[in-house]
């Protein structure tokens, strides 16, 4: 009985360490089923800035669902009301919060041992630019959470994010990944492509406006991955030893497509024909995608979203265009190998290193599609 004791408190007990080698390692005790779940307690503590974004409710859910207690700032009361349910009783602490604030962001990461932005936009406001949002929220969080000696720090960026990107939201990207390390040395930097899902602006968008998916040809090449892949990455993480250290993660999906190639995936979906919208010149397109900002509060196109219409994904010279999503399984995520660098130099790492293999889009387009069919 002794022994099962002394076995269970050692399988229980996990340490995590702060970025300051000065700083005692904090003890994080788990408790309740040895399996785990929702009613058991992982002894984590974590903060995802972003909680009630495209990508953020997965991520929460996930945490939830194995037990770990999960702060989620808001800004709006009705966007964080569906993450109560995702967690157990107490398990879900929603905390109002400013980007601007750094006072609120203290109260929302000082118990946490692990800390996620998920924080972007991929639009302006007259509120919030991209500068506002992508960069200086980003290193407050960074910074916040470094004096208070949180341990972990897992920061979403883009797969496009470069210094000399014609997009400003690619440009905002890099810069915050910048400001990000700077503040927190060791911050993990995640970059996926391009993700879909329920409530994405890739399929969805694509089957309700497709004159925006013709510009260029329909020739700009992506590399859409899952969302839920995304999220499991993110979730992988919080005990990942490969990301305990500085690292930089490009997730993209595994298969090359075009705009021109989603349309006719999505074409034989909804058994709709591809639409015959003509292509539109890219001055004329900013420039009815600027009068539609000025006119319209709502978020409509933007003129740097028409921008990242023309630019292909990072990257795409180690992939094929194909359907072959049994290959696709067949290894795919062991052979494939970052050609690019992080914000330091470090060498990028990928799907291999989390022991994971991201769907083709192929696999899921009809769960997200299938309310386009005429009947």
């Amino acid at each position: 009985m002794l022994g099962f004791l002394h076995s269970q408190s050692a399988h229980q007990l996990v340490v995590t360490s702060s970025p300051d080698p000065s700083h005692t390692p904090k003890p994080i005790i788990k408790y309740g089923p040895p399996t785990g779940g929702r009613s058991s307690d992982s002894g984590h503590t974590v903060t995802v800035f972003g909680c009630t974004g495209f990508l953020g409710r997965y991520l929460v859910q996930k945490l939830a669902r194995q037990g770990t207690q999960v702060v989620v700032p808001y800004r709006d009361e009705d966007e964080k009301r569906p993450l109560k349910i995702m967690g157990d009783l107490g398990q879900i602490v929603p905390m109002e919060w400013d980007a601007r604030n750094p006072d609120q962001i203290a109260e929302c990461v000082k118990r946490s041992d692990v800390v996620y932005n998920l924080v972007g936009r991929d639009w302006e406001t007259r509120n919030f630019k991209y500068e506002d949002v992508n960069v200086k929220a980003a290193g407050l969080i960074a910074e916040v959470s470094a004096s208070l000696n949180v341990p972990r720090l897992v920061h979403l960026s883009h797969l496009n994010a470069a210094p000399d990107s014609a997009s400003a939201f690619y440009r905002s990207k890099y810069h915050g990944e910048r400001a990000v390390r700077d503040a927190f040395p060791t911050a993990t930097i995640v970059r996926p492509s391009q993700m879909f899902g329920y409530e994405d602006w890739l399929l969805n968008a694509i089957a309700q406006y497709p004159i925006l998916f013709k510009l260029n040809e329909g020739k700009t090449k992506i590399l859409p991955v899952h969302v839920m892949d995304v999220a499991g990455a993110l979730d992988l993480m919080l005990n990942a030893p490969v990301t305990s250290v500085a690292s930089t993660f490009a997730l993209p999906g595994p298969v090359l497509h075009t705009y021109n190639s989603l349309q006719s995936l999505i074409s034989s979906i909804t058994l709709n024909p591809i639409s015959s919208a003509p292509t539109v010149p890219k001055p004329l397109a900013m420039f009815a995608a600027s009068l539609l900002n000025r006119g319209i509060w709502w978020p409509t196109v933007s003129p740097d979203e028409i921008e990242r219409k023309y630019i292909d994904d990072l990257g795409i010279e180690a992939f094929q265009e194909s359907s072959d999503a049994a290959k696709i399984r067949s290894g795919w995520a062991e052979q494939y190998k970052p050609e690019m660098r992080g914000i330091d130099g470090e060498e990028v790492k990928s799907w291999k290193e989390l022991d994971m293999t991201p769907d083709p889009i192929e696999d899921h387009a009809i769960k997200y599609l299938r309310r386009y069919r005429a009947a």
